[in-house]
């Protein structure tokens, strides 16, 4: 390719509303092009690059014994009906066509491959089965940015896989966990496998790679002395115990008057006692279709509410349950609930709810003091192990400096972008869908389903935040051309001689070459190398008359000066 017809539109400036380098770079680089909000044309070095990622996944995703499918970008809405998911996914986008007839813009394909699978595999002999695609995906964000990163329109590699047994499922799980780790780290990528939340998919089992990168929006947990991670929405702790707290005087239960106390610091200061023994209480508003209702999480108190375990824990509780709110003082006052006094005891009778939850590290806690659902009153000596039927749920919001819950390590923060995500479904799917197998006693089961999916055009964006520069983008083995030959003054003939050279033989030994052959100046020559990412140039300039040119490593700018009439062997060895 020559660049004098190829289609770069770059930019000296960057988009008013483009944050993340990522973004300011590939709309610089004439990579993309916005065409609505978190919509993006791909121009050519982005279709080159994307076309990369998916040639680098699809040989990942055969040698895996997947099966490449294409299903339809409009997923009929009776099918999101039958599976429950219809009410429950919040971005998704409905599309209805002339006879009125209802379609889902595809967000996700678990339905769709369910029915394909219900239609064809009637028998144990013929699993198990995996299926992907490298597809097109709409998700109707409430707030798209950051470019690639979170666009509404975007490109998805998605796995299916369909078992007879758990076990079958687990040995299929475990494969594509190898199989994306071989796809990140052909990319070069420094990346994590992070236990995490299942989200609007379901499931169990669920894991997450993530691209270890500072611009990240997902806080990733992991420890300093063993492998473990998690996504903070999953992240577990070693559990605080009175062992590692100061003990303090024990009272008997009873109620005690506590004027103008209504923060935990304040309850601390005034029985001086650590607040790993008081109670504290969050209260949410718990939205369903048609209603709400109220919910009170109870924690230790210094402990923070990690929102996903408390909307999971909700929904253990009501599958019903569409989001959780935070609650204002009217709301409280609904419920007869007094700010700054909330505790358990007698809560039930109060509000009538039935989300009265529990952290776990609460259970059978002792010598407790909590809100005595009455202003300026607190009770004393409380003990949980006396209470029947409490429910308790995993709730809290690891902090760093936390043990780790795997070993003695402390656990400590990362930032990290989500770029893979592989679930074990079960049957979520199949049982509503009753997409059924004979086993081999004849009779029928519902197909044990997993599913895994890898961001494809997230991707772009994932490798730049981590591997991009001050002056532009560094792609590495997916650049849009291994080797950029720069012509310096294309009116020199001696330098265009061994230019058109240069460029004919790396065309005919097949190398992915494209030739500068552009009538600008040399700083705009190697300021879009730069900036575009090439993964070498190769600089023909004024040191030809030396029998020298300058080879140039995009990743750290890496410079080398070597012998005109040896650079094709040179390149062969570098560009093979």
């Amino acid at each position: 390719m020559r660049m004098s017809h190829f289609f770069i539109p770059t930019l000296k400036e960057a988009p008013k509303d483009a944050v993340l380098k990522s973004h300011i770079y590939m709309i610089r680089g004439g990579f993309i092009h916005q065409i609505g909000s978190g919509i993006y044309n791909f121009l050519p070095l982005g279709t080159i690059v994307l076309n990369k990622i998916k040639s680098i996944i699809r040989t990942e995703m055969n040698k895996a014994g997947s099966n490449e499918i294409v299903m339809g970008f409009l997923t009929p809405a009776t099918l999101w009906q039958k599976s429950g998911r219809y009410n429950q996914y919040s971005e998704l986008a409905i599309f209805r066509d002339r006879k009125g007839a209802e379609y889902v813009l595809g967000p996700t394909h678990e339905e769709c491959v369910t029915e394909i699978v219900k239609t064809y595999i009637k028998s144990y002999k013929q699993l198990p089965l995996s299926l992907y695609q490298i597809h097109v995906k709409f998700r109707d964000e409430m707030r798209p940015r950051f470019g690639l990163l979170r666009g509404r329109e975007f490109v998805m590699a998605d796995t299916y896989s369909f078992h007879i047994d758990k076990a079958c499922l687990d040995k299929e799980f475990e494969n594509m966990r190898q199989t994306y780790s071989r796809i990140f780290k052909a990319l070069g990528l420094d990346f994590r496998i992070v236990e995490a939340d299942s989200g609007a998919i379901g499931g169990s089992g669920s894991r997450e790679f993530m691209i270890l990168a500072n611009s990240g929006e997902d806080t990733v947990v992991t420890c300093n002395q063993c492998e473990y991670a998690s996504n903070i929405e999953a992240a577990k702790r070693r559990p605080k115990t009175c062992d590692d707290i100061p003990p303090q005087a024990t009272s008997p239960y009873h109620k005690f008057e506590t004027p103008n106390v209504q923060t935990i610091d304040d309850l601390s200061k005034f029985f001086n006692v650590n607040p790993f023994f008081l109670i504290k209480a969050i209260v949410k508003k718990v939205v369903f279709a048609d209603r709400e209702d109220v919910a009170i999480f109870f924690m230790r108190g210094k402990d923070k509410l990690e929102s996903t375990k408390a909307l999971n824990a909700l929904k253990d509780i009501d599958s019903e349950v569409l989001n959780m709110e935070d609650a204002a003082i009217d709301f409280l006052e609904k419920y007869g609930l007094p700010k700054g006094s909330i505790g358990p005891i007698h809560i039930r009778n109060l509000t009538g709810s039935d989300f009265i939850i529990f952290d776990e590290e609460l259970r059978d806690g002792e010598d407790l003091i909590c809100g005595a659902n009455e202003d300026g009153f607190h009770y004393v000596g409380v003990n949980l192990m006396e209470f029947e039927g409490l429910v308790y749920r995993d709730l809290v919001e690891v902090q760093e400096e936390d043990g780790c819950p795997k070993c003695d390590g402390i656990l400590q923060y990362s930032k990290g972008i989500e770029v893979g995500h592989i679930f074990k479904l079960g049957d979520k799917y199949s049982q509503p869908m009753e997409a059924e197998f004979l086993d081999s006693n004849g009779k029928n089961q519902p197909f044990v389903m997993g599913c895994y999916g890898i961001g494809v055009t997230r991707l772009l964006s994932a490798i730049l935040e981590q591997k991009a520069d001050d002056k532009g983008c560094v792609w590495g083995n997916v650049a849009p051309f291994k080797l950029d030959i720069i012509v310096s003054n294309i009116k020199n003939l001696e330098q265009m001689v061994l230019g058109e050279k240069i460029y004919a033989t790396c065309v005919n030994l097949g190398f992915d070459v494209i030739l500068d052959d552009r009538n600008e100046r040399f700083g705009r020559k190697i300021n879009d190398f730069e900036l575009i990412g090439f993964e070498y140039a190769l600089i023909i300039g004024k040191k030809l008359q030396d029998k020298k040119v300058e080879l140039i490593k995009r990743e750290g700018l890496e410079k080398q000066e070597l012998d005109s009439h040896k650079i094709i062997e040179i390149l062969e060895n570098i560009l093979i």
